[in-house]
């Protein structure tokens, strides 16, 4: 099965879950009029698109109808596909590349979004374009933690720098940019903690990192990728509001949007945050995570 078949079968929940009831919706007014107008917020909004963005998409689209003299409900559907795409397709979906290597990547999350798993087959990624990868094991709060990236590391076949359990978060990031240079590496992954004694420890640590790439590499890290799990819906949206004041996250790596019936938030933290979706997962297995491509993620969404 092809990529966006997969990923037509991964997003039936959300379908279920939004488009299929915009289908039932305008099946049952045949005129558009305000009473539409205020299912299809809440609709929204159920589907986790959030309240501010569920509130833009219906302004927009009284926008459109009024333009185009639409009088028909049954057109209303193509008209949110439409511009939920235009909401998708920034232009800023793609990694951002340093012109000088290493490309450093820092990589934050909660415990339990699929942090970890999102390195490694982002390694894999990586890898399969020709890139030389190395990670780097700044989550030093949890043994458990170093393991499981050393296990992706082998598993994709791409070298990890790392120390003991408790280490300085820091020191590592500056050993793994230093190994990434002398390696001629092109890329560094680099996990961290996703969670400490205090939320603030954590948001510190985390600036910390920050700074001490940036004293040894001017610009770095060149990413800042916050993996969401999307079964969490809006507190997916609540955890990048928090990352992002901290940290200046520059992209959203989504996971689960397979076993998720809240693809929605795909938008709403799109839109909510400025913060582009850079990639999705739809499975376990290393070639299951890809590139957001926004058209090919609507079109699987809004088949036909």
């Amino acid at each position: 099965m092809g990529f966006f078949n997969r990923l037509q079968e991964s997003l039936t929940k959300t379908r279920r879950g939004l488009v299929e009831k915009i289908d039932h919706l305008v099946h049952r007014h045949k005129s558009i009029d305000e009473e539409l107008y205020e299912e299809l917020e809440e609709l929204l909004i159920q589907a986790d698109v959030g309240v501010n963005t569920a509130l833009e998409l219906v302004e927009v689209a009284r926008r459109v109808v009024r333009e185009r003299r639409v009088a028909d409900a049954g057109e209303l559907k193509a008209i949110l596909k439409e511009q939920i795409g235009i909401m998708l397709d920034d232009g800023r979906s793609s990694i951002n590349f340093n012109r000088e290597a290493p490309t450093v990547i820092v990589v934050l999350g909660v415990n339990g979004v699929g942090k970890t798993t999102t390195i490694g087959k982002l390694a894999y990624l990586l890898k399969s374009e020709g890139k030389k990868v190395i990670l780097g094991a700044a989550d030093t709060f949890r043994a458990a933690a170093i393991e499981q990236l050393e296990s992706w590391a082998n598993r994709v076949g791409v070298e990890l720098i790392k120390h003991q359990e408790g280490a300085d978060p820091a020191a590592v990031a500056f050993d793994s940019l230093q190994a990434a240079r002398a390696r001629r590496a092109d890329v560094l992954l680099i996990d961290t903690a996703g969670r400490l004694h205090t939320k603030s420890n954590l948001m510190e640590e985390l600036r910390k990192i920050s700074r001490v790439l940036d004293r040894e590499m001017p610009g770095a890290p060149h990413e800042v990728l916050l993996v969401l799990d999307a079964t969490t819906g809006q507190n997916a949206i609540n955890q990048a509001q928090q990352f992002s004041a901290a940290a200046g996250v520059t992209g959203i790596a989504l996971t689960k949007l397979d076993g998720s019936a809240r693809g929605g938030v795909v938008i709403g933290v799109n839109q909510a945050l400025s913060i582009p979706v850079k990639l999705i997962g739809i499975g376990e297995e290393p070639g299951d995570l890809r590139p957001f491509n926004a058209k090919e993620f609507v079109d699987a969404l809004f088949p036909g």
